[in-house]
């Protein structure tokens, strides 16, 4: 699949889109989720044309995809959510339920969450 430039998250790293930053840097985007599913729940981009964790962890230079990590961590920290736990989401494709085809990460938190994935 080829990076589609318009995108929402594309549109939101261009300003084309208003979001409610949570954290950036010249290569990571967080904001708050404008649906959602916990009491925290940030979505961390990286600001290069990446698909997926596929696409990223493959394409990205080593170092970026470890920064990349490494941030996410860093803000989960800084939102508190180091004390009582977090879960972290990448969605990857059609049947991992990727809703938007630029790679990005939940971290969700601020309660106890449910099951990760109800039984079929």
């Amino acid at each position: 699949m080829s990076y589609d430039e318009n995108n929402i998250f594309a549109k939101i790293l261009r300003g084309e889109i208003p979001n409610d930053t949570v954290y950036e840097d010249d290569a990571v985007l967080a904001f708050n989720d404008i649906a959602p599913q916990a009491p925290v729940h940030v979505l961390v981009i990286p600001k290069g044309p990446y698909v997926s964790l596929d696409d990223f962890t493959r394409d990205a230079p080593a170092e970026e995809v470890g920064r990349f990590f490494k941030t996410v961590g860093e803000i989960a920290r800084s939102l508190g959510l180091d004390g009582g736990g977090f879960r972290t989401i990448a969605n990857t494709g059609a049947d991992g339920g990727q809703e938007v085809p630029h790679f990005h990460v939940h971290i969700c938190g601020g309660r106890r969450l449910g099951r990760m994935i109800a039984k079929a």
